[in-house]
């Protein structure tokens, strides 16, 4: 067990689940990105919906789009450093069903360059979250490592070409998770590594034919932020 586990995150409060997790949560989705959001249309769930303003939940879910982390002072400010930085965004409540976890954000993101991407995570307790679905497919990841999500055509073959390039590159597989909405359909695989893997071969699996769509995150920041 890590010290951690039992004292819990450095952070800026009130709450390790409400506050901390949520700025996990804004971090996670913009790496997942890529680059720097230029919008977000954010939807809490649950007890965030319930108590998330009390507890710096909208704040925070921003902060961490902007690249801060749970200990940034700057938290309780998100929303007018947003403004300036021009970064967009919007903030409502939904019930996203029975099946998400009480603590569940659902952040639609569009990146200055255009690209979009949907995240819903949850804050699971002791300011660590999980990464449930990604564009409307179910995942589990916690964005605590190297993760490749590749969505494609499900038909036989990628899961050898992805898995043989990270061989390639020496770059070992900690977890792996296959989803697919049906059979023949689209489908994905979350791979979770122990080490970073090179940007050129994550580029390079965008050209494979079938492959609808790569999402890289790295423990390195897309850019400085904020």
């Amino acid at each position: 067990m890590l010290l951690s586990d039992i004292i819990g995150p450095v952070m800026v409060g009130p709450s390790s689940s409400h506050t901390a997790g949520a700025v996990r949560i804004g971090n996670v989705a913009r790496r997942l990105l890529a680059e720097r959001v230029a919008s977000a249309r954010i939807t809490l769930h649950g007890s965030f919906r319930a108590t998330g303003r009390g507890h710096g939940t909208d704040r925070a879910i921003v902060a961490g789009l902007l690249g801060m982390h749970v200990d940034d002072s700057r938290i309780p400010d998100s929303f007018e450093i947003a403004e300036k930085e021009g970064l967009d965004f919007s903030l409502t409540g939904a019930d996203l069903g029975d099946s998400f976890h009480p603590n569940t954000a659902k952040i639609d993101l569009t990146g200055v360059s255009g690209t979009e991407l949907e995240v819903v995570a949850s804050s699971v307790g002791g300011g660590r979250i999980r990464v449930v679905q990604i564009d409307g497919l179910d995942v589990s990841f916690s964005g605590e490592c190297p993760t490749l999500i590749v969505q494609n055509v499900d038909q036989p073959g990628h899961v050898a070409e992805v898995t043989s390039m990270l061989e390639h590159k020496s770059v070992n597989i900690a977890a792996m998770q296959l989803v697919r909405e049906n059979r023949g359909g689209k489908a994905a695989m979350v791979i979770e590594c122990d080490q970073e893997i090179p940007a050129e071969a994550v580029k390079w699996l965008t050209r494979l034919e079938g492959v609808i769509k790569v999402i890289y995150l790295s423990m390195e920041e897309p850019e400085s932020g904020v």
